[in-house]
């Protein structure tokens, strides 16, 4: 899928464009997605420091190696590098060298983000890649999402190359079911709608483990700006951490 298709796509997110650019059809969605490139070579390597991180547990090449298939060693160096740049865009983790002789990586925590009850178990990665982007989404849009943009967003998912399979019905449960269980996600009914219409907002877990303003860098690191080149967004995420301080 080239960038046009993904515009195309994400038309709908693009309302506010005028105003910040940060919520443009060109910074949203599919500009995350996209950044995230997983083949078949990486994506054992990205699922291991995934369980890793959830054990908050060094990693060292030895392990690391043992992963990667053996025909593919001599190519380790460029792999190693695409997994630290899906790591960091993808799941905002850091992949950082220590000081150890022994070649240890510490697996730093970026956004916060600590994923314990979603990792485990099948499809890891689409998993938590997904709580990422509709995080992502709320905020910029605002602080609450309704549920036909996150069916959009499921959707946008589809058409995207060398995923695994990810079922629309089991993404839908996760969402409405697994990640409001856990916390991350609030899915409740808008209120006074008639018929009832729904809606999605950060759950207490997402907002005691992360902030808006690390959400904001992480967006502008993955598209390679800085954080106030979204003025509204900045000035937004920039209001809570100051309450919180306070607080």
């Amino acid at each position: 899928m080239d960038f046009s298709q993904s515009s195309q796509s994400s038309q709908s997110f693009s309302s506010e464009e005028e105003e910040d650019p940060c919520t443009s059809q060109h910074m949203l969605v599919p500009q995350i997605l996209r950044r995230v490139f997983i083949d078949d070579k990486t994506a054992k390597l990205v699922e291991f420091l995934l369980l890793k991180y959830q054990k908050k547990e060094l990693v060292t090449k030895a392990e690391m190696l043992h992963i990667v298939d053996h025909n593919y060693h001599e190519h380790f160096p460029l792999i190693f590098k695409r997994v630290c740049e899906c790591m960091c865009f993808g799941f905002g983790i850091d992949v950082r060298q220590g000081n150890s002789p022994s070649h240890t990586y510490d697996l730093v925590p970026v956004l916060g983000l600590t994923y314990k009850g979603i990792i485990g178990g099948d499809q890891i990665i689409p998993k938590i890649d997904l709580l990422i982007v509709i995080l992502t989404v709320i905020f910029v849009k605002g602080n609450c999402v309704s549920e036909e943009d996150i069916g959009k967003v499921l959707r946008m998912r589809t058409m995207l190359p060398k995923r695994k399979n990810f079922l629309n019905e089991v993404r839908w449960k996760f969402v409405t079911e697994d990640l409001v269980q856990e916390q991350y996600l609030e899915y409740r009914q808008v209120p006074n709608s008639d018929p009832a219409r729904y809606e999605f907002l950060w759950g207490p877990r997402a907002k005691a483990e992360t902030s808006k303003m690390k959400v904001l860098e992480h967006l502008a690191k993955v598209n390679k700006i800085h954080p106030r080149s979204c003025p509204i967004l900045f000035e937004q995420a920039l209001r809570e951490e100051l309450k919180a301080s306070v607080n």
